[in-house]
């Protein structure tokens, strides 16, 4: 509720701010897969009346990561392994888009100044073995990407579906090897980008996302999770 109220003088909606703490409760595992409450309950958490509740609730719907129930309010949904399939595959085609779009605008190295600093930091984490800082150093370098490829619908569109990946992506993460050949295949694509070489940035950063997919069968295979 606390988060609702400090919010209120930013010039966002109720709704909006609804929407953005149910998702950051979503995302973070605080509501986790499976996880039902009815809407006056929430709106009750959250401080405000059922109407913004509602409509935030229908956005989550639309993005998959709830399910509407009537007279049961909301579940969580939890994902399945074919789901991080199809969601890996849908980011592929988006991504590589991006990818296409960024290296042919020809950017110089002042605007592309933040993407270098994030690879760094993904290296720099690695040498500290810092797991969790190289993960934000990585949605970093996403959020750049998609950000400077300058296509606003391609970037709503890629939130939407990185989100429904993010719990599944923060669990994986301590499953799998460490991230080396991650951060050299984003070392790759930046400096083809740089370059604008879009076709080699293009086919490196999908050969990367390929060897993600088959990195997170492999996981979800090894440990079997029925659902994240």
């Amino acid at each position: 509720m606390s988060e609702i109220y400090e919010a209120e003088g930013s010039g966002l909606s109720r709704v909006e701010l609804a929407y953005r703490q149910l998702k950051t409760n979503i995302l973070s595992n605080e509501y986790p897969p499976g996880f039902q409450a009815l809407e006056p309950e929430i709106a009750k958490k959250l401080g405000v009346s059922r109407t913004p509740v509602r409509e935030a609730l229908i956005r989550l719907e639309a993005e998959k990561l709830i399910e509407l129930i009537p007279r049961r309010g909301m579940r969580v949904l939890p994902l399945v392994p074919d789901d991080i399939i199809e969601i890996n595959q849908v980011l592929t085609g988006l991504e590589c888009l991006a990818v296409e779009l960024l290296a042919k605008k020809s950017c110089g190295p002042d605007v592309l100044r933040p993407m270098t600093d994030a690879v760094q930091e993904m290296e720099l984490a690695l040498e500290n073995d810092a797991i969790e800082d190289w993960a934000k150093a990585e949605e970093k370098f996403h959020r750049l990407l998609i950000s400077l490829a300058g296509n606003k619908r391609l970037s709503m569109l890629v939130d939407n579906v990185r989100a429904q990946a993010y719990r599944a992506r923060i669990i994986t993460l301590k499953l799998r090897p460490k991230p080396f050949s991650s951060t050299s295949a984003y070392r790759d694509v930046f400096e083809f980008i740089a370059r604008g070489d879009w076709q080699a940035a293009k086919s490196r950063h999908y050969d990367h996302r390929i060897e993600i997919g088959n990195i997170l069968i492999e996981v979800l295979d090894r440990y079997q999770l029925p659902h994240l």
